[in-house]
């Protein structure tokens, strides 16, 4: 049974840890579709716990890096190390895509969602046990949605949406979760809801990267950023990276920069995914 348009989501099996590594380490990564470069000598390191933004425009490369950090993609040079391994044999990483990547009309409810995160785990041939299933409510539980687990998926807001993918993570017992463009077209207040479940899973020792375009957010809400558009162009603290000659560099004539009483404020030309516009 699948959902999902997109051939994987949560992937792999999962070595143990190497002692004292990185949780994701990335090296001189680059990736080309036939003759076109979509990413080019990408490097860098991302710790425990730690919540990461990676902010570009639309065709710089977020997708494809979170795509090759997850193992549904090969990078055509470099390297990927989820603690220490690649990303093949990995059940600690969960990957989210982008919401328009989902058949939300498939029959199928909020809990069968969540417990897809425990197929890694199951192994061929087995069913769920009602351990697997106790996991699944408590996950259901920690994002508040333990009362929408007979819901069908087509009935859920695009809040919710997220919430069930979140505990499909945790679920999945995922150490490293990378969510592509999961507030796109969320409301504030859903956003500062799903940003509570990501400091949950902070003191749970959860590592989460997110793609995003909102460079406020990013600056406001995030440990550090990446500035990316095929290349690094940048990584470290907001205040560091979105600095306007790196803006430049990313987003081109496509940016105007004016100052205001409450600093610099950003703005995209062009429309972003689903229709958003880049503010900061």
């Amino acid at each position: 049974m699948r959902m999902l348009k997109s051939s994987n989501y949560l992937v792999h099996r999962f070595p143990e840890h190497s002692v004292g590594t990185s949780t994701l380490k990335v090296s001189n990564l680059g990736f080309r579709f036939g003759s076109v470069e979509a990413l080019t000598g990408i490097s860098f390191e991302v710790s425990v716990s730690e919540r990461l933004a990676v902010v570009g425009p639309n065709g710089a490369g977020k997708s494809t890096l979170f795509k090759i950090i997850a193992g549904v993609l090969k990078p055509t040079q470099g390297l990927v190390q989820i603690y220490g391994y690649e990303p093949k044999g990995h059940i600690c990483i969960a990957y989210v895509p982008q919401r328009n990547l989902v058949d939300w009309t498939f029959p199928v409810d909020v809990a069968d969602v969540v417990m897809m995160g425990r197929v890694s785990k199951l192994g061929p041939l087995r069913w769920p046990s009602s351990k697997d299933w106790e996991i699944v409510h408590h996950s259901l539980e920690l994002v508040e949605m333990e009362g929408f687990a007979k819901r069908q998926i087509n009935e859920l807001s695009g809040g919710q949406q997220q919430r069930i993918f979140i505990a499909q993570a945790l679920a999945q017992e995922a150490e490293l979760i990378l969510m592509d463009e999961p507030l796109t077209g969320l409301d504030f207040n859903t956003q500062q809801d799903i940003f509570r479940i990501l400091d949950l899973l902070r003191q749970k020792k959860v590592t989460v990267i997110i793609a995003m375009h909102d460079l406020k957010l990013a600056s406001e809400r995030f440990d550090r950023v990446i500035l990316l558009n095929k290349r690094l162009i940048g990584i470290g603290i907001p205040e560091e990276v979105f600095v306007p000659e790196n803006l430049s560099l990313a987003y081109g004539n496509h940016l105007r920069m004016f100052t205001t009483k409450e600093g610099m404020l950003v703005i995209e030309d062009t429309c972003c995914e689903e229709g958003d516009h880049l503010h900061a």
